[in-house]
């Protein structure tokens, strides 16, 4: 386990502000069909870094009491809860944006760390994640590939691929329906293979994380000059 979190983390990262869109975390979990384990979320984020706040943003039904209980849980266990009441459109749906809460508090705090790790595929976040670039900070993005912008990749010092991670990061399953999901979903394909993590998160991370490892294999295999 920790030759995959080297891959998440270095030593150069400093404190580390960490900033999670919930709502788009959960989703896109739910999508590939896996329930995340937070506090292993935290763990391996914070890699190497000093914590300086880890924040969780997401919409609430007050009348839940199941999500009042969850998050009672994350503010008890490393997390900085900020909330804002689900808002019902005319066609049922309940939805509750914050996307504005995220950018503000990544960009008034950018003086208090080194390295800002959001965790959030939303396009929307690529001008933000930029201007806080330019304030020198270290721009980490963390999401499962499939549903993280390129845009916001692109803007990015270092993509963390989830998919890489999952079993690093997957709630254990309580159930036998839950376990067979899961079993499905390796044999699929959306859950790798702990022998095949390393050289996935290599393959899938952004070329800013292996730079200098790139460069040193160069260095290695060139032939010298007679």
């Amino acid at each position: 386990m920790d030759n995959i979190l080297n891959t998440v983390g270095d030593a150069t990262r400093g404190r580390v502000a960490i900033f999670i869109d919930g709502n788009n975390l959960f989703h896109a979990a739910r999508t590939i069909g896996i329930e995340i384990d937070y506090a292993k979320l935290l763990k391996l984020l914070c890699n190497k870094g000093s914590l300086l706040r880890a924040f969780f943003y997401t919409g609430v039904d007050e009348n839940a009491s199941k999500q009042q209980g969850f998050l009672l849980w994350m503010r008890r266990n490393g997390y900085r809860v900020v909330q804002k009441e689900l808002k019902v459109f005319p066609d049922g749906t309940k939805k509750a944006n914050l996307d504005v809460e995220i950018a503000v508090d990544m960009l008034s705090l950018s003086a208090k760390y080194e390295t800002a790790i959001l965790v959030s595929g939303d396009e929307d976040f690529a001008y933000a994640v930029n201007a806080v670039a330019y304030k020198g900070v270290r721009i980490e993005v963390a999401g499962f590939r499939n549903n993280t912008s390129p845009k916001l990749i692109d803007v990015c010092d270092r993509f963390i691929d989830l998919d890489s991670l999952i079993p690093f990061i997957i709630k254990e399953p309580d159930s036998e329906e839950q376990k067979a999901a899961i079993d499905a979903a390796k044999a699929s394909g959306l859950l790798l293979l702990e022998d095949d993590l390393m050289l996935a998160s290599r393959e899938r991370t952004s070329p800013f994380l292996n730079k200098k490892a790139h460069e040193k294999v160069i260095t290695e295999v060139k032939v010298p000059r007679p």
